[in-house]
């Protein structure tokens, strides 16, 4: 499932915007105004436009997390994500206004697991919604910009784009990577969710 955001006229001059804040563990989860992220060095602010909601999310708030709890609350949850580059970090070549998507897992390209071609299990790793705030807010800090979004077509909705950071990247690293399925074989998938499907 993706959720919409809805753009003000004003945010874009705020210090502030508005983001889906919890305070504890399986507590309530308030829109609350909360500092606007700056763009980091070799990353980018993006404007979000939708956002999933993932059971992994559900297992953030619930503090089953190693990373959220790590980072320490309050907290903003939020992994899948899509929308538009509204700030840049010194290094990055996206430019403002592109309409991007980002992977659930923001890989740095240049750890052993990353020179295998196994981004998703990448050695330092960051993740919105597990080691920094995520995308249930207005606008969202992504690091290692240009490694990790992609420039969707006009033909991709932004909630379809929300959709493909983490469950195709986990179906993929299941099929491909760990069942290592070869031409010609067959697969069984049980359940039929988001992240069924996208093995499928």
């Amino acid at each position: 499932m993706a959720l919409r955001m809805v753009r003000s006229a004003t945010q874009h001059a705020s210090k502030t915007m508005r983001a889906g804040v919890y305070h504890e563990f399986g507590g309530p989860i308030a829109v609350e105004d909360v500092p606007r992220p700056l763009a980091p060095p070799g990353g980018v602010v993006l404007e979000v436009r939708a956002t999933g909601v993932c059971r992994s999310d559900w297992h953030g708030w619930k503090g089953h997390d190693g990373d959220v709890i790590a980072h320490g609350l309050p907290f903003t949850p939020g992994h899948e994500v899509s929308g538009v580059v509204v700030e840049r970090g010194a290094g990055v070549e996206l430019p403002i206004g592109a309409r991007c998507a980002a992977p659930f897992i923001l890989s740095c390209g240049c750890c052993r697991e990353c020179d295998r071609g196994r981004a998703t299990i990448c050695e330092r790793q960051q993740q919105p919604g597990f080691t920094q705030p995520g995308s249930f807010a207005q606008f969202v800090a992504l690091p290692r910009a240009d490694r990790n979004l992609r420039v969707l077509p006009d033909s991709v909705s932004f909630e379809s784009a929300a959709a493909l950071g983490c469950r195709f990247t986990t179906g993929f690293r299941a099929v491909v990577q760990q069942g290592r399925l070869q031409a010609g074989e067959t697969l069984a998938v049980f359940g039929c969710g988001g992240l069924g499907l996208s093995a499928v």
